[in-house]
């Protein structure tokens, strides 16, 4: 399987593989005795905006894109695609959300994914799991305005309590997720979590000067967001809410032996340096999540998912994991 991953990069989005709706999509022979388990939110089942903004599912998520080339090597492997746009780590334990509750007979998406990984003992080689960020998507206030984007930063803001909030029930649910799963699994198949991105790094963009913002100390950034004082600007605050989030998934991944796929890394979150050479003169950080995502899309954006491009390299980040 490791030979396949490792070719991901190259494979892209070729054609073919299972459609983009929710449940098993598996694409693979029906003999295949093999099988290959995404769990997570709307990164788990590809969601892009459509032609008017509005999100939908896709076949060209990273889950599509990693199974596509793990097949190559073991065709006859199947994909059961399980993730639900929306899903936190509250509702992917619990359930409570009625269009993904609809597709769980156990009750939610980790009570259905301890399920099959029971009644096909062994045969799991791998899981994918992408759960946290949507603790936190709802404590953005003012990103969109009647036209689609805040028209500058002064009309965006961080909820605090609601991402300290999110943050306690992350630091309390990421554990019970990476044990059961661990424990539903068993020892010998290979589990990878993931890292987050920070598609708030856009905020950046709302400002005259994003290289000077994205590289600005706290004080520095008193002086243009004086309203966050001793937070700093929002980009800053989002970067270390971030780092807090992606430590939390880490520890408690690591702790019930499970590899992280370290997207927030590959897309270069804390880094914001302007490359030397750049074209554009933006943040290293900030441009991964324009080329990657749709944030910065002035037709089907503001959009925190990746696109194609960003997909394939959130793929590309889990192959080298696989084992």
């Amino acid at each position: 399987m490791a030979a396949a991953a490792a070719a991901v990069l190259v494979a892209g989005c070729a054609g073919g593989g299972d459609g983009g709706g929710g449940g098993t999509g598996d694409g693979g022979s029906a003999s295949g005795e093999d099988y290959y388990l995404s769990l997570g939110d709307s990164l788990a089942v590809g969601v892009q905006p459509d032609e008017n903004g509005r999100p939908r599912e896709t076949s060209q998520g990273y889950t599509d894109i990693l199974y596509r080339t793990l097949r190559e090597e073991d065709p006859g492997l199947r994909h059961e695609r399980m993730g639900c746009g929306g899903e936190d780590t509250t509702t992917f334990i619990e359930g409570g959300i009625p269009k993904c509750d609809e597709r769980y007979e156990s009750g939610s998406q980790l009570e259905e994914a301890e399920a099959f990984l029971a009644e096909h003992g062994g045969r799991v080689d791998l899981v994918t799991l992408t759960i946290g960020a949507n603790n936190f998507t709802g404590c953005v206030r003012g990103v969109n305005s009647p036209d689609g984007r805040a028209p500058d930063s002064e009309d965006v803001d961080i909820d605090s309590e609601c991402v300290d909030e999110g943050l306690d029930r992350l630091e309390a649910e990421a554990p019970v997720i990476a044990e059961r799963l661990r424990s539903a699994a068993g020892p010998d198949t290979q589990i990878i979590g993931m890292t987050y991105y920070n598609p708030f790094l856009a905020f950046l963009l709302m400002d005259e000067d994003p290289a000077h913002q994205a590289s600005a100390s706290a004080e520095e950034a008193e002086e243009v967001f004086p309203e966050k004082e001793a937070r700093g600007g929002l980009a800053e605050e989002a970067v270390e809410i971030l780092t807090e989030v992606n430590g939390t998934l880490t520890d408690a991944y690591e702790a019930e032996g499970i590899d992280v796929a370290d997207v927030g890394a590959a897309f270069e979150s804390t880094n914001g340096k302007v490359p030397e050479g750049s074209d554009t003169g933006m943040p290293a950080n900030l441009q991964n999540i324009c080329d990657h995502t749709w944030m910065c899309d002035s037709e089907r954006g503001p959009d925190i998912h990746p696109d194609e491009e960003g997909a394939r390299k959130i793929a590309g980040v889990f192959a080298e994991q696989v084992e």
